[in-house]
This record gives C-alpha cells, sequence and structure tokens, in this order.
C-alpha cells in the first residue's frame, strides 16, 4: 500500500506545479524543539549539510521499533550505504547478513563513534566483480543493535551516522571524501549503478524540473523511462516529452507523447498528467486552439477500484522526498494529500492553462475568469498550504498582472506581480521562476516611464539570479533591460557592463543540453574531478537549503523575539558552506572537463583584464524581436543594438550558407557568393565599433542564433569590394568566382569563436600541454560491405530499428592524404608523429589509448554526423570510425569522447558538419534546435571536456576540388613555431584567397578556431 501511494504521488508532479507538500503552519515554541532521531524520517548525517538519511519502509519480517535508512550524500550519484536499528540480532550475526555470503572481509578500525554504542566492531569487504569496498560496523545499546554499511570512503557519514541514531540526537560533525583515483572506473560506476534507487533517480528529475533545470530534468527523466516499470515509466515518459517541448525538440516530444498515449489513457492521475502536457506542448508550438482542443478531450471516467483510493494517504517519509524542489525540503511539513485533492490540483493547473490559451488568442476577458478560477480552485487545496504549486500560483498571477497591465490598470497589476515575487522569494531563492517574475515588474517599471525602479530592481535581479536561472522565459522577459541599456547612455561601460552581466543569464536551450549530458557523464565518473564536480553541484543544493531556512528564521525572529538566539550559527553554517563551495570550484577551474559543462558568469572587468593589446571581444544576444552586442578591448567597452532583427538576420545568414554549398541530389553545389550581403550583415554587426576596429589583430566572437551557423571571417568590411566585383563581372565572360582582393574581415584578423567569456578566461588562465608527442593523426575509416548487417550495439544506445545508420554511412571515407601531409611537415622536426589510419582507426583503439594525452595535436580526418538516421530518431553526434571488436559501433560518440584524457593544445575536426549545420533533426546534444545551428555545442565541447584547449572544426564540408583542403592544412602547419594557431590559420587561409580558383568563400572559410587562436601552433 505504502509503495502504491508513493507512485501516486509522484504522478501528480507537473512541470510548475508538482504537487506534494503543505506549508507548515506557523511554529509555536513547542514545535521549534528539534525531535528525536527516532521519530524523524530523514535525518541529517553531521552539520555540514551533505549527507542525510531516509528511513525506508518496513519489512514483513521486522519487528515493530526496527528501523533501516538509506545514506544519501549530495556529492555522490547514488546512495552510499545503508543504517539499520534492530532487535534480536548480535553485532556479529549483523555484520555477516549486511557483507553477503559471497564477501571477503578483514578487520577495519572502529574509528571514533560516540552515541553511547558498546561491543562495537568494523570490518573491509569486498566482493566479486566489484572493486570497491564496503565499510561495515556494528555495535550496542539497550539491548538493540545499530548497524551500518557503505562504501568505505563515505566512513565518516557511516561513523556520524550510527552516532546519531545510538544517541538518538542530532550530532555535528563534518563527512569529509578524500578525492582518490579508482582503479576500475568502470567497476566503480556499476557499484553506484548498483546502489541507486529508481525513486530516487525519479525523484532527482522532479527536482531538475521544478529548478527549471530542463536540459537535466529530460535526461533524468529519460533515463527513468528506461530504467522503471509499468506506470513509473509511462509517469516518466510523459515527463521526458514535456521537457523535450520545453527545450524547442517538438519532434522528439511528439515521439514521446505517442508512446505514453497507451499506458496514460486508463489511469486518472496520468490521463490529466497526459492532458496537461500535451496542452503545454502546444502552448510551446504557440498552437493555443490546438491547446484548447487538447483539454476539451474526454478523459476516462474513475473505474470502481479507482474510487477505492481516491482516500488513499500519502505517507510522511514520500511526503517529505516529494517536498524537495530544488533539493529545497520544506521540514515540518507532516500532512499528506489524498488522490482527490492531487486530480483537483491537475484539473486546477487544465483551467490555468485554458486561461493562458485564451489569452494568447486575443480573448483578455476569459482568460481573465479562467485564471481566476484556476487560482481559487488551487488554493482551495488544503487551505493554499500546498508547497508545491506555489510556481504555479507565481504564475498565474503574473499572467493576471499582464492582462491587467493591458487594460490599463498599471498599480493592479504591479500588485499581482508583487504578490507572485512574495510566494516564491522565500521558498525558491535564486530560481529561474523567480528571476523570471522579477524581471516581469522590472518590465512592468520599464514600460510605465519609471526607469529608475526599473533599472534598479533589473540589476538587482542579474546579481542575485543563480547560475541556473536561464530559461526561455527569462529571455522574454529580460528585453525590456536589453532595451533600456540601448537607449543613449550617460555612462556607455556602465551600460555595457550591465547588458554583459544579463547576457551570461542568455543560456541557449541546445547549449543546456549538451551541458546536462556531459555533466551527467562526469557526475557518474570516479575521478578526482568527477568527485570535485558532485560535491560543487550538491553544495549548492545544500546551501540552497540552508539559505532558505535562514529566511525563514528570519521571518519567524522578527514575530518571536526568542527565536532570534538560533540565527546566529544557522548563518556560520551558511558561512562555512559558501566557503566550501568556493573552494572546491577554484579547485575544478584546472579541470577541462568542468569548463566543458560550466556556464558560470563573469564581470566585464575581469575579461578586459584577460584581453591583451590589440585584442577585442564581441558578444551577440538575440532575442525575439530585437538583437544587441558587447564589444569590449582592454581599455573601453561599448554595447549597442543591431540595426537588424534575429529573423532579418537569419534570413542573411541563410542567404550567405546557400550561396556557399548546399546539398542538392546528393552533391555539394557552389554558386557565386552574395557579396553584397555579406556587407549588408557587417554593417548590421560591426558597423557601430567599425572605427574601433582597425587596431584589432585578433577578435575573438562569441555568436549567438543564426550566427552559431556562420564563420564571420567572411564578412566584408567595405562598399569598395562590392562595387567592384559588380564593375568586374557586368563582363559576361568575366569570371564570377573570382573573389580577389575582397576585404574580408579574415583578411584584416586573426577569428576566434568563443563558448562564453567564463570558458574564454579559464582557457586563457589554463597551463599549456605538457605532451612529449607533438601529432597524432586518425582517419580514413575502413568501408563497410553493403550487405553489412547491424546488431543493436551499433544504434548508440538507440533501440528503434529505423535509428540504425546504413552501412553506406561508411562508404566514402574522408582521405588521409592531409593527414600525411601534416606528419611530414611535423615529422621533419624529429618530435613524436603518429598516424593511424585504416583497420587501425576505430573506436575500440581510441577508447583504449591510455597515452592520447602524450600529442599537443590530435587531427581527425573522418565524416561528422550531427544529424539522425531518420527525422523522428533522437540523434547523437558522433565520429565516424572503423569497426573495432564485437562490442564497436564505428562511432566515436560525444560522450565516449568527453571521456577521453587528453592534453592537447589543439584538436582539429576536418570531417564534414564538425561545427555546422544539421538536418531538421539535427542533434540537440550539438546544439542545434531547429536544423542548422552550431554544432560546437556538441562535438567541439566534447573534445574541450576531454582536455582540447582549442578546436579547430568545419562549418560545411571540406572541398577536394583544387586541392584547397590539402593546401589549407599543409599552409597551416608550415606556420612559424610560436606563431598562434589563429594566425597560423589566417596566413594559411590567405593563400588560397589570393588565387581565383580557391578565393570563393567555399574553398578557405569553412574552419573556424574555438577556443583561444592566441595559443602557439608549434612548439
Amino acid at each position: 500500500m505504502a509503495h502504491t501511494a508513493a507512485r501516486l504521488a509522484r504522478l501528480a508532479l507537473a512541470l510548475g506545479a508538482s504537487f506534494g507538500l503543505l506549508l507548515p503552519a506557523p511554529p509555536s515554541a513547542a514545535q521549534s524543539l528539534a525531535p528525536s532521531v527516532s521519530l524523524r524520517d530523514s535525518v541529517p548525517i553531521g552539520s555540514d549539510g551533505l549527507c542525510e538519511a531516509q528511513i525506508q519502509s518496513p519489512r514483513p519480517s521486522e519487528g515493530m521499533f526496527d528501523r533501516r535508512y538509506r545514506i544519501v550524500c549530495r556529492d555522490a550519484a547514488a546512495s552510499v550505504g545503508e543504517m539499520e536499528v534492530v532487535g534480536g540480532e548480535t553485532p556479529p550475526a549483523a555484520l555477516a547478513r549486511l557483507a553477503g555470503a559471497d564477501a571477503t572481509c578483514r578487520a577495519a578500525p572502529v574509528g571514533q563513534i560516540g552515541g553511547g554504542l558498546n561491543n562495537v566492531t568494523a570490518q573491509l569487504c569486498s566482493s566479486p566483480g566489484k572493486a570497491v569496498e564496503r565499510l561495515i560496523l556494528a555495535g550496542t545499546r539497550g539491548g538493540r543493535t545499530f548497524a551500518a554499511a557503505g562504501l568505505a570512503v563515505y566512513a565518516d557519514a557511516l561513523r556520524l551516522g550510527l552516532a546519531t541514531l545510538a544517541g538518538d540526537r542530532l550530532v555535528d560533525g563534518a563527512v569529509n571524501v578524500p578525492l582518490t583515483q579508482a582503479g576500475d572506473a568502470q567497476a566503480f560506476a556499476r557499484a553506484q549503478a548498483e546502489a541507486i534507487s529508481s525513486e530516487i533517480a525519479l525523484s532527482e528529475a522532479y527536482r531538475r524540473s521544478n529548478a527549471g533545470l530542463f536540459a537535466e530534468a529530460a535526461e533524468f527523466f529519460g533515463v527513468s523511462a528506461t530504467n522503471l516499470p509499468g506506470q513509473n515509466a509511462t509517469e516518466a515518459l510523459l515527463n521526458a516529452a514535456l521537457q523535450q517541448s520545453n527545450l524547442g525538440n517538438f519532434a522528439e516530444a511528439r515521439n514521446l507523447f505517442a508512446k505514453a498515449a497507451d499506458d496514460a489513457a486508463g489511469n486518472p492521475l496520468l490521463a490529466r498528467l497526459a492532458r496537461n502536457f500535451r496542452s503545454l506542448d502546444a502552448l510551446n508550438r504557440a498552437e493555443p486552439a490546438e491547446a484548447l482542443a487538447v483539454l476539451d478531450a474526454p478523459l476516462p471516467q474513475l473505474v470502481d477500484s479507482m474510487e477505492a483510493t481516491l482516500q488513499l494517504q500519502i505517507d510522511t517519509v514520500m511526503a517529505q522526498r516529494l517536498s524537495s524542489e530544488g533539493g529545497n525540503p520544506v521540514a515540518g511539513a507532516g500532512a499528506v494529500l489524498t488522490l482527490a485533492e492531487r486530480l483537483q490540483l491537475l484539473d486546477g493547473q487544465a483551467t490555468y492553462l485554458r486561461g493562458t490559451a485564451q489569452r494568447l488568442l486575443g480573448r483578455p476577458g476569459e482568460a481573465d475568469d479562467l485564471l481566476r478560477r484556476a487560482y481559487a480552485d488551487i488554493t482551495a487545496v488544503r487551505e493554499a498550504r500546498v508547497v508545491t504549486v506555489l510556481w504555479l500560483r507565481a504564475q498565474i498571477l503574473g499572467d493576471l498582472g499582464t492582462l491587467a497591465e493591458a487594460r490599463g490598470e498599471t498599480g493592479q497589476a504591479e500588485s499581482l506581480h508583487r504578490q507572485a515575487i512574495a510566494l516564491l522569494a522565500t521558498t525558491y531563492p535564486g530560481s529561474p521562476a523567480l528571476a523570471s517574475a522579477t524581471a516581469q515588474l522590472a518590465g512592468l517599471y520599464a514600460r510605465s516611464g519609471r526607469r529608475s525602479e526599473a533599472v534598479a530592481l533589473f540589476r538587482q535581479l542579474v546579481a542575485d539570479a543563480g547560475d541556473d536561472a536561464h530559461t526561455p522565459a527569462l529571455r522574454r522577459h529580460l528585453a525590456p533591460w536589453f532595451a533600456l541599456l540601448a537607449e543613449p547612455q550617460a555612462n556607455p561601460l556602465e551600460a555595457a557592463e550591465d547588458m554583459f552581466a544579463a547576457s551570461q543569464l542568455m543560456l541557449r536551450p541546445g547549449l543546456a543540453q549538451t551541458q546536462a549530458v556531459l555533466a551527467r557523464e562526469l557526475s557518474g565518473g570516479s575521478d578526482e574531478a568527477a568527485q570535485l564536480f558532485r560535491q560543487s553541484i550538491n553544495l549548492g543544493r545544500a546551501i540552497e537549503m540552508k539559505r532558505i531556512e535562514v529566511l525563514r528564521a528570519e521571518s519567524q525572529a522578527e514575530q518571536d523575539a526568542s527565536l532570534a538566539a538560533a540565527l546566529l550559527p544557522m548563518r556560520e553554517e551558511l558561512d562555512l558552506l559558501r566557503l566550501r563551495q568556493l573552494e572546491v570550484q577554484q579547485q575544478l577551474a584546472a579541470y577541462p572537463r568542468y569548463r566543458a559543462v560550466s556556464s558560470g558568469r563573469i564581470a566585464l572587468g575581469e575579461l578586459q583584464a584577460t584581453l591583451r593589446d590589440g585584442e577585442a571581444y564581441l558578444k551577440l544576444v538575440m532575442l525575439d524581436d530585437a538583437a544587441y552586442a558587447v564589444y569590449a578591448d582592454r581599455i573601453s567597452a561599448t554595447a549597442y543594438r543591431l540595426d537588424a532583427s534575429p529573423a532579418r538576420i537569419a534570413e542573411m545568414v541563410d542567404i550567405l550558407r546557400d550561396s556557399i554549398a548546399i546539398e542538392e541530389g546528393g552533391q555539394t553545389i557552389t554558386y557565386p557568393f552574395e557579396l553584397g550581403v555579406a556587407r549588408q550583415l557587417a554593417t548590421v554587426l560591426l558597423g557601430p565599433v567599425q572605427g574601433q576596429l582597425s587596431g584589432v589583430e585578433h577578435l575573438i566572437f562569441e555568436p549567438d542564433g543564426a550566427l552559431l551557423r556562420l564563420p564571420i571571417n567572411l564578412l566584408v568590411m567595405d562598399d569598395a569590394s562590392v562595387d567592384r566585383y559588380a564593375a568586374r563581372t557586368a563582363d559576361p565572360d568575366a569570371d564570377p568566382y573570382d573573389y580577389r582582393g575582397t576585404a574580408w574581415l579574415g583578411r584584416a584578423m586573426q577569428v576566434t569563436t568563443s563558448v562564453s567569456p567564463a570558458s574564454f578566461r579559464d582557457l586563457r588562465a589554463a597551463r599549456r600541454s605538457e605532451a612529449r608527442g607533438e601529432y597524432l593523426g586518425l582517419g580514413q575509416n575502413v568501408p563497410l560491405p553493403e550487405y553489412a548487417v547491424f546488431s543493436p550495439r551499433t544504434r548508440s544506445g538507440i533501440a528503434d530499428e529505423r535509428c540504425v545508420w546504413s552501412p553506406l554511412t561508411w562508404s566514402n571515407p574522408v582521405k588521409a592524404d592531409e593527414l600525411r601531409a601534416a606528419s611530414a611537415i611535423l615529422g621533419s622536426g624529429g618530435a613524436g608523429v603518429v598516424l593511424l589510419t585504416d583497420g587501425d582507426f576505430t573506436d575500440t583503439r581510441l577508447k583504449g589509448m591510455d597515452d592520447l594525452n602524450q600529442y599537443r595535436i590530435l587531427h581527425f580526418a573522418t565524416h561528422g554526423l550531427v544529424t539522425s538516421p531518420e527525422p523522428e530518431c533522437p540523434p547523437r553526434p558522433a565520429l565516424l570510425t572503423s569497426f573495432g571488436d564485437a562490442e564497436s559501433d564505428g562511432l566515436l560518440s560525444f560522450a565516449e569522447i568527453f571521456d577521453l584524457s587528453l592534453d592537447a593544445d589543439l584538436v582539429i575536426l576536418s570531417a564534414c558538419n564538425t561545427a555546422s549545420v544539421g538536418g531538421l533533426a539535427a542533434s540537440r546534444e550539438a546544439g542545434v534546435t531547429t536544423g542548422g545551428d552550431f554544432a560546437l555545442d556538441g562535438l567541439v565541447r566534447a573534445f574541450v571536456g576531454a582536455g582540447g584547449r582549442n578546436v579547430v572544426a568545419s562549418h560545411w564540408p571540406v572541398p577536394d576540388d583544387y586541392d584547397a583542403t590539402g593546401r589549407l592544412i599543409s599552409g597551416f602547419f608550415q606556420a612559424d613555431r610560436g606563431q598562434s594557431i589563429g594566425e597560423a590559420l589566417r596566413q594559411a587561409q590567405l593563400a588560397l584567397m589570393d588565387d581565383a580558383d580557391t578565393s570563393h568563400p567555399f574553398y578557405w572559410s569553412a574552419f573556424a578556431v574555438v577556443g583561444d587562436g592566441a595559443i602557439a601552433l608549434r612548439r
């Protein structure tokens, strides 16, 4: 019964309206006293907020007073141990049972435990096939046996936990986990996987969803949908579908909803969940009429067996677990919801969605009535004390405020927005929801002429926003702030600083997803970077929990002065947690894998201090209706609005891309380049700062929107180039593909593409490669016979028969000519140069090489896959390789790339489309959302995470005509020793620009340097 209750409780959780816990009533003095540990369902272990013990449901054979706990630590990807309090069993018997029959054990030091335990015994045990040792402790007190077993590296948690249970009181202390290099990373990961609970995995998915971390939630829900049974899997599948819709991956969302449809139809909770989620999906696609049609569809009637469960109660343990919004459980709630109340909350959410659809259809009267009805229905449940609908209530208030503003009722609108902020400020500080609610109020001020108030509130919002506050909604709500900053300013530097700070909250959905996938890969590892990463992420969660606790204590102390004394130790503990997190993050900065998943923010001054003489940084921000730029050099900075909408900029980019290379009938076709459009785009992007560019030798460019799929080195910097070309091609005998003498941006300066300001700063401060070898060339895969039959392993985790790459994918390998040319040039100096081609170039060999970190330069000449075999398949970007052993799939996936250990100053991806265009279903992990965005968010970022400081990747299929690519690569590697990567590439491109046969950008412009082009190519 308890398991069924737990399952039904989770079913009602939904995006922005996940229903689980009640707000506690104001505490009395008696309630403020800490309860007995034996009466608590969630018990903190130590005083640093890192670990806690969660009580488990009783087993039929257990005594009435027996208790079992699972130990969960916030720096671990799984449960790290268990504890028991049992009667009628001796400590030796408990040790033997917990060790297991096949374990090999030896005596271990007991250490200091406390809590009044007697006859304590400790042993270290290992089991066949598991590389991680477990520590088991057992002792007695008061006729009962207290035992703990778990990963030996969490010995502090096991000892503190036993002391807490034995003493029946909370025990101060810190859980210190040594960072050790596991001998067998795969075995360690297996041990974690064996320990993790499917319920915990699903709870982690909800935590991320409720915190607005849609990309991370999508990954966790996707895994849960695969691993969970029955209706649990359906629930996870519905949530995974909604997360994909939130991220703009509508085709994949549609497929996931279809898979869940049959299983959801017969269950009242699942049916409502599916209805609401499909309606949200329609709203995400800007189809409000479809959303209404979904909401109008009939729901299944309750059968007799379901009627009987309407009074089913949710146990307190599950209620507290479900309350974890972004890791912020609210203590002392205890109250539970019936199934009928959960159905009522889901129906209230449906009414809200109806109101939203009516508002988008231009029916403000109907929308206002529905939104008010939804708010009343939701707050009627348990006297408005359900914590997990606070977010939904705030959304409704914000929408009502928007409607009031449209009616001219500014005062009413302000009041509604303030109510929304007040609901969120205590429970969700630093969350995307609070940032969006605050931005709505600030936008109201801006539109109402209250400029100073708007400026102050927007600045405070940006300063207070958490690192995970980036959402599509926040991007929209910050538009008034960017508009204010682009107005003529008395202090242009201040406006640039403000716009630069706000722009770093604009994380692209594709990038967010890539970071989420790589973060999951990193958090599951066993090396020091992985352990530090888990500590950093989950210390952040502990900080949020403690910050909320402090905020509530401050509020209570205002009403009862006797509670003020408890504030000081709470604040000290919060300061300690923040100090620990800062130390961990400083350690993490040395690891490239962390830089690949980090979305940290820096001040404009920090960036300027990183730049050198002759360098400038240009950052673009594309909003819905306007585009902006921040330009900075060492001593000055300016912010401006681009003189073209994002839609118009996208049109220009499409025109240029189509004149460079377009696929027609399986062939790559090149047309005369649209020189005039390239000049127009240069004026839009660089016109306001063109005078400042005259002294720039190195431009670091951070693109956004459509510019993610175009290298800006092909922009035309003067009108004279366009006029000369037009005059010359007026002659019908003139060569329209001759662009010699054009003032390309790439002729005047080297260009580096930056992933983010923080990553550029960290990369510039990172040490250079210490590899002994100079060059490793890889490519020219072995073709497969057309009759080859693929086994499931070749699908890279995709279990659909349609999602298999044809053997023809391997039939046209990239020739190794450029690898041989590069190796001949570099090998002449006597440095370590190695080529792996044909049968030596397999994914099996690459993943098994333990000396990859001994090469400064890795050069891949192979095809990059950034689309999927079929539009409905969830793709995974990868590099094509030859097939290796029986487990080989002939692909080096981006997750496998991320797990490589490199120490390379340069990785070259001389492959088709490794930096740019995919199809309509191009990979979201490659950062491609609607077909044609920049793949640096996938393959390139994975190589950065693996230890590549710079990646040179191609925007379109590199051409063989006129030996253009071979000449480019040869010219690149013929650079003088000490010459920078960016300048070496520019010099090689100049040679092609000045040759009539290869002066079209198709031949010389494809390659982009991602990272820091100022690093020397050759030592």
